[in-house]
């Protein structure tokens, strides 16, 4: 109840806020909450609001899945090898900083101006976040947990199914939470050039045509597709991390 309760209170403060600056500027330039909400609604009944709202959604989810395919494992890997992290660390710690936004255009000419190009780009700025916060977990991981497995005669891939993994996914649910902001954020830009769908597509079509209401439902729409992924990670973390709770 409680945790209801500080929602609805940090959801009216949001409102709140909104409101206040909707009534300074102008609903020309920020519409107000209440507009835009009766806006969105009506959207979902419009068949290609919902079209780009679809697409999005998959790029959003197979780019942040690709990421967690690839750097997960890999994440392992170098937290568990100091072989493989002598070389592995500093080339993941020089590249982590770089823009990789500024990449599109390189995957654009590489793999052409469709999908394929998009997901990269999510998938390599994720795929970065999850790999550095997984190889920390794994570094840290009490060297006990390996002992006691050895000690009962466990070895080999066993280890890694047994100790490893389960140790790394709660990194791996931080991870995808953090990668969740970033990757909607992404997903914009990329949907910004180079397409005629998605909702970052409407929001910037919306933004030329001077329609501030169109604009905010996209962005909202976009809110929730963010909304959605944050909360089914933590659904993801209940059903795969229910030993954290006990």
């Amino acid at each position: 109840m409680m945790l209801i309760l500080r929602y609805a209170l940090a959801t009216f403060l949001l409102l709140l806020l909104w409101w206040a600056g909707s009534a300074a500027m102008g609903p020309d330039l920020l519409p107000d909450p209440w507009a835009t909400a009766a806006a969105f609604i009506t959207a979902l009944g419009d068949p290609d609001f919902i079209r780009h709202g679809v697409i999005s959604l998959w790029r959003l989810v197979a780019g942040v899945g690709v990421a967690a395919l690839a750097a997960f494992p890999l994440g392992l890997w170098l937290g568990h090898s100091r072989r493989a992290d002598w070389l592995g660390a500093p080339v993941v710690f020089i590249t982590f900083p770089l823009p990789k936004i500024v990449l599109l255009p390189v995957f654009f000419m590489l793999v052409g101006l469709g999908d394929a190009s998009r997901l990269l780009l999510i998938g390599l700025t994720t795929g970065y976040q999850i790999l550095v916060i997984v190889r920390d977990a794994a570094l840290s991981l009490n060297p006990v947990y390996e002992q006691a497995y050895r000690s009962m005669g466990g070895k080999g891939w066993g280890l890694l199914r047994h100790v490893w993994r389960p140790a790394a996914l709660p990194a791996l649910m931080t991870s995808l939470k953090v990668a969740a902001g970033t990757a909607v954020a992404v997903l914009f830009l990329a949907e910004s050039f180079a397409t005629d769908s998605g909702l970052g597509w409407l929001i910037m079509d919306a933004w030329g045509m001077g329609d501030a209401l169109r604009m905010f439902t996209g962005i909202l729409g976009m809110s929730v597709l963010g909304l959605f992924l944050y909360g089914s990670v933590g659904v993801l973390e209940r059903i795969f991390c229910r030993w954290q709770e006990a």
